[in-house]
């Protein structure tokens, strides 16, 4: 069946493993030998298990630690984030503010409206340099991971099949992400 060499194994062969170390009465055996022996050998057992535990109860409490460090950090990189957001929009807001406030009986219709461009001008310019994209995509093809149809329309030729021919509300891209997506009207060839 297995014609492997248990000799090694074999209690008769001989050879420096051919005495059970295990057996009682063995040389070898010389713990249950000397009790002195034995005491120390436990007490530095015991000693070595100490430091294991020590170790490894320092180093659960360095990782928690780091875990509580990274988490608060990891706040903190938010909130000074959004902190910078706010404060890059206090100009855009000042302006609101002083927009807001003018007697309207003193100042012309067109004024107001060219002062509230101007106003969303400079926040977009603002929020553009956050990382914010508008998404505006008229006369484009329809892009269903960044736009959303809310409606169709009948295309006059085949080529404005799936073209966006309105936009209801803009979309917007934040470094790549989308916050939402623009809600248009597509052109659909029905030939």
């Amino acid at each position: 069946m297995d014609d492997r060499d248990n000799s090694r194994f074999n209690g008769d062969a001989d050879g420096p493993d051919s005495e059970d170390t295990f057996a009682p009465g063995s040389e070898r055996n010389d713990v249950d030998a000397d009790p002195e022996t034995s005491d120390a050998l436990m007490a530095d057992l015991e000693r070595r298990l100490s430091d294991q535990q020590d170790r490894y109860l320092r180093l659960a409490a360095e990782y928690e630690n780091y875990r509580k460090r990274t988490i608060r950090e990891r706040s903190e990189a938010h909130s000074r984030g959004q902190a910078d957001l706010a404060k890059q929009l206090l100009d855009p807001l000042d302006d609101l503010a002083r927009f807001a406030h003018v007697d309207p009986t003193t100042v012309e219709a067109a004024t107001v409206v060219q002062g509230a461009e101007m106003v969303e001008k400079k926040l977009l310019k603002m929020l553009a340099g956050a990382g914010l994209e508008v998404v505006d995509p008229v006369n484009q093809t329809f892009d269903p991971t960044l736009h959303e149809a809310v409606a169709t329309e009948p295309a006059l030729s085949p080529e404005d099949d799936h073209v966006v021919s309105k936009v209801f509300q803009v979309g917007y891209l934040f470094n790549g992400q989308l916050l939402r997506p623009a809600r248009v009207v597509v052109k659909q060839w029905n030939g």
